[in-house]
């Protein structure tokens, strides 16, 4: 299948990434290389680095940038290798960075991939295909309170103990292999007057086990650090988050970076010592205009944040 990937808020992030043509820039997740292809057509004597976990992922992206070759560098990794992977090739800062959370639309709707709560498929949802740790594993061998646990903390879903206790019925007559059959309890387990409104009712328990197999939220608030250490002065890094615990790690960091002191509102003067890092360059996060949700609904939940490093003196 086509790696196809429509780059959420792309004029966005263009736009405040303020792009300088012999720069250095980061894709931390590549995707189809739709935000890298509007990153490296900019640059002249400029480099991109691209990272993905995903091999399907760098393999499509080398097929879309081939124009580009000479200016691009391919990093199969998670990026939270970030700083050794840069160390690695000899780069000490860069110029900008994206990171584009969550799932990508490929990964969506490639079935085999299991991410889909709406293609029957293998209970999969590995980003790195080289991690023997599933949603299979997630599903059929999770206690029940690990399971609510999960979905209650990932997926904010009011009905969490009620779809654990049904996965843990239902999987006691055999194991549960599907993606069809994981969303069949859920649809039972949630009650018909809850199903009426809001999103699918397997859409919140889906993304729990997600961001558990991929273990997305445990590696964010350092990645984010990491991110903001690895840029130049005057540096960007734009990130785009599609659900409000990856925001509130991303809000929460680049307030503090900006911020400085972590003395307690009390203190009369500060005593820590520490100095704002940067400044947030936009104070409420970036949504989709609804030109671009009504041609990408998947868009409807992005939003984007931008931290700029401090300039030198």
């Amino acid at each position: 299948m086509e790696f196809h990937h429509v780059p959420v808020l792309k004029d966005e992030v263009i736009e405040n990434l303020a792009i300088c043509p012999d720069g250095t820039y980061i894709d931390a997740t590549m995707g189809g290389a739709g935000h890298s292809f509007e990153i490296v057509k900019r640059l002249t004597n400029g480099r991109l680095i691209g990272f993905d976990q995903d091999i399907a992922a760098i393999n499509a992206s080398k097929k879309r940038l081939a124009d580009f070759a000479g200016k691009v560098t391919y990093i199969n990794q998670n990026f939270k290798t970030v700083k050794s992977a840069l160390a690695e090739i000899g780069v000490g800062a860069v110029n900008g960075a994206l990171m584009d959370l969550g799932v990508s639309s490929h990964q969506l709707d490639e079935g085999e991939r299991g991410f889909s709560y709406q293609i029957d498929a293998p209970l999969d949802m590995r980003m790195d295909r080289r991690n023997p740790f599933s949603a299979y594993d997630v599903v059929n061998g999770y206690s029940a309170n690990e399971l609510e646990r999960i979905i209650l903390k990932y997926g904010e879903d009011r009905w969490a103990r009620r779809i654990a206790e049904f996965i843990e019925h239902e999987r006691a007559a055999g194991e549960i292999k599907t993606t069809a059959q994981l969303v069949e309890i859920i649809k039972k387990a949630v009650p018909k007057g809850a199903r009426k409104d809001g999103p699918h009712p397997a859409k919140r328990t889906f993304q729990a086990i997600r961001i558990e197999v991929n273990g997305e939220l445990a590696i964010l608030e350092q990645a984010v650090r990491d991110f903001a250490d690895v840029l130049l002065p005057g540096g960007r890094l734009a990130i785009i988050t599609f659900h409000s615990l990856e925001d509130r790690i991303v809000k929460n960091v680049f307030s503090e970076l900006a911020s400085g002191c972590t003395c307690p509102k009390e203190f009369p003067v500060c005593v820590c010592g520490k100095k704002p890092q940067g400044k947030l360059v936009n104070r409420k996060p970036i949504v989709s205009a609804e030109s671009e949700l009504s041609e990408n609904p998947r868009a409807r939940s992005a939003k984007l944040r931008v931290f700029e490093k401090a300039k030198e003196k």
